[in-house]
C-alpha cells in the first residue's frame, strides 16, 4: 500500500472510532449593532467554532426571511413579540436549559417574561427602552413628553423611527392609549395623529438618527436607548429620556431554530454569552444593558450608573411591553400603509 493510501485509510478509521472532530460552524441571524464583533471573535478563539453573523434591521424583515425557509441559520435574535410569533409558527425549538450551564446567571425578572414563560423558547440577552433623545442646544426647555415630536416649533428637525410598532408607540401614548392596544378605534386615532405629524418631520430614520441629533441637524428624535448612548458619551448636549406617557421596554434574546443544522454549537454560544465577564464586555462595547446582573459589577462606574442604560424601576414602571397583538396587527399594518403614503 502506498503512503497516500495508508494516510487516507487512517483518516477514515479515526472518524469511525471517534477521532478528531470536524470543525464546527455556527450561523446566526441577529440585530445589527447589538452583538459586538469582539465577543464573536473571542468565542471563535475559545471554542474553535466558526461563526457567520448576518444582520437584520427589524423583526418583520427577520420573520419574513425565516418564513421563506431553508435559511441554514442555527440561532435567531427576536424581540419579545417576535418570539411569540415564531413560537406560534413552529419556527423555533423548545430549549433544553440543562445544555446552558450559565442559565442561572440570568436575572430573576428576566426568567419570568410574559411572552415566553420559563424562557422555554428564548434566552433573554439584552434589553432597553424606546423613548426620546434631544439636543439641549436647540430646545428651550427639557423634553419630557412625546408631545415634543408633534410640536410645530421643531418642524423639519424631528425624526421618527422608521419602524411601524415604534412609531405607533408615540402615536398611541400621546393620545393616552396603551402601546399594546388592539382597539381599532384607538389605532385609527393614532394613525390620524401620525399622518398629521408628517409635515413636521425631517423623516423616518432607524439608522443614523443618533448622529443627526448629536450634530444638531435634528433637535428631537424617537430613539431606542442603546442607539444613542455613544452620542451621549461624545456630546453632553444629547439627552435620552423615557417620556412621561411611558415609552416602552424591549428585550432581545436568542432562540434556536427548529431546523438548526448545528444546535450543539448554538448551545455553546448561549452558554458563552451569559457568562458575567462576557455580558459585561457586551454592555461595554454595545452600550446595551444585559440580563446578567453579576456583569454590572465588572463595568466602569460611569456606565454601570448610566440611567439611559440601566433605568431604575420607577422610571420604567409606566413603560409598556410590546407583545404580539395577533389579528389586531392588521389594524396597524393598514394604518402604517396610510401613514407612509401620506404627504
Amino acid at each position: 500500500m502506498t503512503k497516500p493510501k495508508i494516510l487516507l485509510a487512517a483518516s477514515a478509521l479515526a472518524l469511525i472510532i471517534g477521532g478528531p472532530a470536524m470543525a464546527e460552524d455556527l450561523r446566526i441571524f441577529g440585530w445589527a449593532n447589538e452583538m459586538p464583533d469582539q465577543v464573536i471573535a473571542d468565542f471563535e478563539k475559545e471554542t474553535g467554532i466558526t461563526v457567520t453573523f448576518d444582520t437584520f434591521d427589524s423583526n418583520e424583515s427577520m420573520i419574513a426571511k425565516l418564513d421563506a425557509g431553508a435559511t441554514g441559520y442555527d440561532l435567531v435574535n427576536p424581540s419579545q413579540y417576535a418570539v411569540q410569533i415564531l413560537i406560534s409558527r413552529g419556527t423555533i425549538a423548545e430549549l433544553d436549559h440543562a445544555k446552558i450551564d450559565t442559565y442561572d446567571n440570568i436575572g430573576p425578572s428576566f426568567k419570568q417574561v410574559s411572552y415566553d414563560p420559563g424562557n422555554k423558547y428564548s434566552i433573554p440577552y439584552v434589553w432597553g427602552t424606546t423613548g426620546l433623545a434631544y439636543n439641549k442646544s436647540c430646545v428651550d426647555e427639557p423634553i419630557t413628553s412625546w408631545k415634543a415630536l408633534f410640536d410645530e416649533k421643531y418642524k423639519g428637525r424631528i425624526y421618527m423611527l422608521d419602524n411601524m410598532l415604534a412609531a405607533y408607540i408615540a402615536g398611541l401614548q400621546v393620545n393616552g392609549f396603551s402601546a399594546n392596544t388592539s382597539d381599532p378605534a384607538e389605532v385609527e386615532k393614532a394613525t390620524e395623529t401620525l399622518i398629521a405629524q408628517k409635515p413636521l418631520l425631517a423623516g423616518y430614520n432607524s439608522t443614523n438618527f443618533a448622529d443627526l441629533v448629536s450634530s444638531g441637524e435634528a433637535c428631537i428624535v424617537e430613539s431606542w436607548s442603546s442607539s444613542v448612548l455613544q452620542a451621549i458619551k461624545d456630546n453632553p448636549d444629547v439627552v435620552y429620556v423615557l417620556p412621561e406617557e411611558g415609552g416602552t421596554m424591549w428585550i432581545d434574546g436568542y432562540s434556536i431554530l427548529s431546523d438548526a443544522p448545528n444546535p450543539d454549537a448554538a448551545y455553546k454560544f448561549l452558554t458563552y454569552i451569559l457568562r458575567p465577564e462576557v455580558a459585561a464586555k457586551t454592555t461595554e462595547l454595545s452600550q446595551t444593558a444585559t440580563v446578567v446582573p453579576a456583569s454590572k459589577a465588572l463595568l466602569p462606574g460611569d456606565l454601570a450608573n448610566n440611567s439611559a442604560v440601566f433605568p431604575d424601576e420607577a422610571t420604567i414602571a409606566n413603560a409598556d411591553f410590546i407583545l404580539d397583538l395577533g389579528d389586531a396587527m392588521k389594524f396597524y399594518q393598514d394604518g402604517w400603509t396610510k401613514v407612509k403614503a401620506a404627504q
